[in-house]
């Protein structure tokens, strides 16, 4: 509209407070349109942001889930170690006689006279019994082999006077031989008589408890006043006695070894609680056979022990002559123990794993000698998982040298 058609209907025209006329309404949609495009694309970029992050945090996932399913192992390879010089095994210490020392009478204990820890001398008197029930039982045998030999005089004597009246044949035949069965009789009742005052006096001997051979009192069971039971069925043993000078030492060996030992060979006896000190004892014994459930061959070796350093008993290590065979060593902490047996696992060059079966031929506590199953080059796995099988992927995270074992 123009003014002149403002002012015929009285409607004054529009100015700004400067008393300018008001910008064209088409610039303000322009400026609409552009506000909201700016709109438009502000929701744009921040959608695009959300996708863009959504797909950064699922690869982050997807990258972590990956990274937590590798397992990461430690790998070793074996060491070939030369297998000439000496096993070494457990043994156990004995004594070269050890017995429990019990009593032969029924009674009560009187007087013991040594403790553990004594040393005594064969026939050295340990205790003393109270055996009232035995000294009874004497007293009344020997009265009644008192009784049987005067029964026996008077048999004896009839015997002899009715053998004179038979010669002259004041008397039959038939009583002749009635005396004479009395007097053979009372003859058995006297040798009766005489094998059971013997009996117990023996018994009553056994009042004295004494060492049967000599030693070192090893266990003292009993008090002053203990009701001591005749026998070992169901009594308990008085003493303990072990002597300890030579000691045996008794060794298995494993069934790859029993070829290597033969009687009179020397060996080396160490014990840990001894430091830097060796005993040399020899072969004297050695099993007839293997032992079925162990697979192992029982030796027996005597040792000197003089001054008394070592003590039946005692866990010891014996160095047995060894045969001369190459073999791998491998740690100890690399052994699974599965159902089929032992196994060792190997990895390859592409990290896949494979369980080997191996053959054990000497366990050294913190190595392992194998006799077969795997090779000088293998990697193996140490601190393995129990849930490792063939076929899992794995990481090698640190490769070891190899482990020298001892021959």
């Amino acid at each position: 509209m123009t003014e002149k058609t403002h002012a015929s209907l009285a409607i004054p025209a529009r100015e700004t407070e400067a008393g300018h006329a008001l910008p064209p309404r088409n610039r303000e949609w322009k400026r609409a349109k552009i506000a909201v495009w700016i709109v438009l694309v502000l929701l744009a970029l921040g959608a695009l942001r959300t996708v863009i992050a959504d797909v950064l945090q699922s690869r982050s996932v997807a990258e972590t889930t990956k990274l937590n399913a590798t397992q990461y192992v430690t790998v070793v390879s074996p060491s070939q170690t030369e297998g000439s010089g000496n096993t070494l095994l457990p043994g156990t210490l004995r004594g070269n006689v050890e017995s429990p020392i019990y009593a032969r009478s029924t009674g009560y204990l009187l007087h013991w006279y040594v403790d553990i820890g004594a040393r005594v001398k064969q026939g050295q008197l340990l205790a003393d019994l109270d055996t009232p029930e035995i000294d009874q039982e004497l007293a009344q045998a020997l009265a009644q082999r008192q009784q049987a030999s005067s029964s026996l005089g008077l048999a004896k004597s009839s015997a002899e006077r009715w053998q004179q009246l038979r010669q002259r044949d004041a008397v039959s035949q038939q009583e002749l031989d009635e005396r004479q069965s009395t007097y053979t009789q009372d003859v058995a009742n006297l040798s009766a008589a005489d094998a059971n005052v013997k009996r117990l006096q023996q018994l009553e001997s056994f009042k004295r408890i004494v060492a049967p051979f000599a030693g070192v009192v090893t266990q003292r069971n009993v008090d002053v006043g203990d009701l001591i039971d005749a026998g070992s069925g169901t009594s308990r043993a008085l003493f303990a006695l072990a002597q300890s000078d030579p000691l045996r030492v008794y060794v298995q060996l494993p069934q790859a070894y029993a070829e290597n030992v033969s009687v009179g060979q020397k060996v080396v006896v160490t014990q840990a609680e001894l430091p830097g000190q060796q005993f040399h004892g020899t072969i004297t014994h050695i099993s007839g056979a293997i032992d079925v459930p162990t697979r192992s061959l029982q030796i027996e070796v005597t040792l000197p022990n003089p001054d008394g350093t070592l003590r039946p008993g005692a866990y010891v290590q014996v160095a047995v002559p060894a045969a001369a065979h190459a073999q791998l060593t491998v740690p100890g902490n690399a052994l699974l123990f599965r159902a089929e047996g032992p196994r060792l696992a190997v990895v390859d060059g592409k990290g896949n794993v494979a369980l080997r079966k191996i053959v054990i031929a000497q366990d050294l506590g913190q190595s392992l000698e194998i006799e077969s199953g795997i090779e000088a080059n293998d990697k193996i796995i140490i601190n393995p998982s129990d849930s490792i099988a063939d076929g899992d992927h794995v990481q090698i995270a640190q490769p070891q040298k190899s482990v020298k074992g001892a021959s």
